[in-house]
């Protein structure tokens, strides 16, 4: 008779998920080199950007413990991996590409600090719009969540992307679009994610 191994238990993430992820964001310092929501230094190429927003549960209340990592291409459009083959375009050496960070306990706001991606060529050879790539962890989600933030300024390139040209209806594909904002010197996406309810955004099954 086959005997069957029992599932290993299992349980969400949280509530203290920050603390090991990102404890610079709990105010610990227990790292030599912390993941941070900075994703440049002072020689990064490209556009300064800040991306800034809020998550939201199913009935509509910001989620205050968060995490989200962020995942994009340089200005080029290159990632800093070596999986990424376009070797035409450069690597920026000064750009990580990849940053964490947690909802703010008392505004519920998260933040990255980052540079604007230019454009992937995608795995069959379309020219993919500029986009970031964001994974999100909180408690009662059982798996990490994927979804992707484009940028409203890129209303053509947008038009033409593989990926939101999936999407079939316009209001659902809108969830992925972060609103530009111009706050004096510096330039703001504003990107709120729901994870249910009637504004549920896209999320990607990877």
């Amino acid at each position: 008779m086959k005997e069957y191994l029992r599932e290993t238990a299992s349980q969400t993430a949280g509530p203290y998920v920050h603390i090991g992820l990102a404890p610079h964001a709990a105010g610990f310092s227990i790292f030599e080199k912390n993941f941070t929501h900075t994703l440049t230094n002072a020689q990064t190429e490209g556009e300064r950007i800040t991306l800034e927003g809020r998550v939201f549960d199913g009935s509509g209340t910001p989620v205050r413990d968060v995490l989200l990592e962020v995942w994009q291409a340089n200005a080029a459009g290159r990632y800093n991996h070596p999986a990424d083959q376009q070797h035409h375009k450069n690597i920026d050496e000064n750009f990580r590409g990849w940053g964490r960070t947690c909802s703010d306990f008392d505004s519920e706001i998260w933040r990255f600090e980052t540079i604007k991606p230019g454009q992937v060529t995608g795995r069959d050879g379309r020219l993919m719009a500029p986009h970031l790539s964001l994974w999100i962890v909180a408690r009662g989600i059982n798996l990490g969540l994927h979804t992707r933030m484009y940028f409203s300024d890129e209303q053509a390139a947008n038009a033409q992307d593989p990926v939101l040209n999936l999407i079939e209806w316009e209001v659902r594909r809108n969830t992925l679009i972060g609103r530009r904002e111009q706050r004096g010197k510096e330039t703001v996406y504003c990107f709120d994610i729901f994870l249910q309810g009637e504004h549920e955004t896209v999320f990607f099954d990877l």
